[in-house]
């Protein structure tokens, strides 16, 4: 059998920090294709964005077709001098594998690929499985997971399910299966005023009341009670900017940042709606720059989520939760696509210093995707 723990140790020496390659899809197609896997390199610009490499790897070529989606990249380690390990080492001490991407998430995509390498060993497929890597899933998610998706449906590929490897466990392996995400939405709201001299402001006009009283408004809000699936949806304010550095100037504009966390009760485009209202009411000139991360999604609880609790509660004990707690993830891309859902290790130290992944945890998970696969081809 594949060792998941090799691999995720060769993966994490990869420096893959967004959007670089960095030798992390060459040492997978090399995997997959002596697995009999068809690979396709999928390189993705434009966008005024930087070139990504993204993967396609495929075997079978019949319905029913089990995809698995993940990321190669990795968000930079920041002061190397505060890790313990060296973070491309792949060190593991005492039973715990370091390194940046342990958990999120080349430690997935290794469980998975052992998975897929055990299940096919003694048998003839009935069906497909494919791996969707892309190499911009921490960075601008423009040239990754999108544009792949556009690039099957114009081959005429068809995913019947997916399972995107994030690491979704709080704190234990197996307390959580992720089966929607909140969307996204980044607005930046500039109010516009004129400049002038703090001791005659009728010859000048403040922009940061009409913004206080903006804000507020925005504030004061509450967006919605949640859903059954959902937590409410929650608005949070993240910068205020004037620029002024001068006590006796009144400012020309005033500009801040907002980021909202929403539910299916809204859309990115009625929330924008709503800001736009908001800031009309204001009076005076404004600029609004909103920018939707991602739509809100969910897969409903049924045959796909029911696979995985069983896997998962067959190779450890325990029941998982279904959530839709937490940030976005590319399945907020594949939902349109197939039913998808979130399943991987623990991400308690995600994007922290000294991200690790427990050695069992990582051979546990390629046990879950084992039997994911298993009973998913089951007729």
């Amino acid at each position: 059998m594949l060792d998941p723990v090799a691999l995720a140790q060769s993966l994490i020496r990869c420096p893959s920090v967004t959007p670089a390659e960095a030798g992390a899809l060459d040492l997978l197609q090399r995997e997959l294709e002596g697995l009999g896997f068809t690979c396709h390199r999928l390189p993705f610009d434009g966008d005024g964005t930087e070139r990504v490499d993204n993967l396609y790897a495929r075997i079978g070529s019949t319905a029913p077709h089990f995809c698995f989606a993940g990321h190669t990249d990795v968000v930079p380690v920041g002061d190397a001098a505060h890790w313990t390990v060296d973070p491309f080492a792949g060190t593991i001490e005492n039973g715990t594998l370091y390194g940046r991407g342990a958990n999120d998430m080349k430690g997935a995509i290794a469980a998975f690929v052992a998975a897929a390498a055990d299940y096919l060993k003694d048998r003839e497929l009935q069906g497909s499985i494919s791996l969707l890597i892309t190499g911009d899933e921490e960075g601008v998610a423009i040239n990754g997971t999108r544009k792949m998706l556009d690039w099957l449906k114009a081959r005429g590929e068809v995913l019947d399910a997916c399972v995107v490897g994030e690491p979704t466990n709080p704190r234990l392996f197996g307390e959580m299966i992720k089966i929607g995400r909140r969307g996204s939405l980044n607005a930046e709201i500039t109010v516009i005023g004129a400049q002038g001299h703090v001791a005659y402001p009728h010859l000048s006009d403040n922009p940061i009341p009409r913004m206080l009283k903006i804000l507020t408004a925005l504030n004061e809000r509450k967006l919605d009670d949640g859903t059954d699936h959902f937590d409410p949806s929650n608005l949070e304010v993240v910068s205020i900017d004037v620029g002024n550095t001068a006590a006796n100037i009144i400012p020309a504009a005033v500009t801040a940042r907002l980021n909202i966390r929403f539910n299916d009760r809204h859309t990115g485009a009625s929330l924008i709606d709503w800001l736009r209202e908001v800031c009309e009411m204001s009076g005076g000139a404004y600029e609004l720059r909103p920018h939707i991360s991602g739509e809100s999604f969910l897969t409903a609880p049924g045959h796909l989520s029911d696979l995985v609790i069983h896997a998962v509660h067959d190779v450890t004990g325990v029941m998982p939760e279904l959530s839709t707690t937490g940030g976005t993830s590319d399945a907020r891309f594949i939902k349109d696509a197939c039913p998808v859902l979130d399943f991987g290790l623990v991400g308690a130290t995600m994007h922290k210093v000294d991200e690790r992944a427990s050695v069992a945890d990582i051979q546990a998970l390629t046990k879950v995707y084992r039997l994911v696969l298993e009973r998913f081809f089951v007729k």
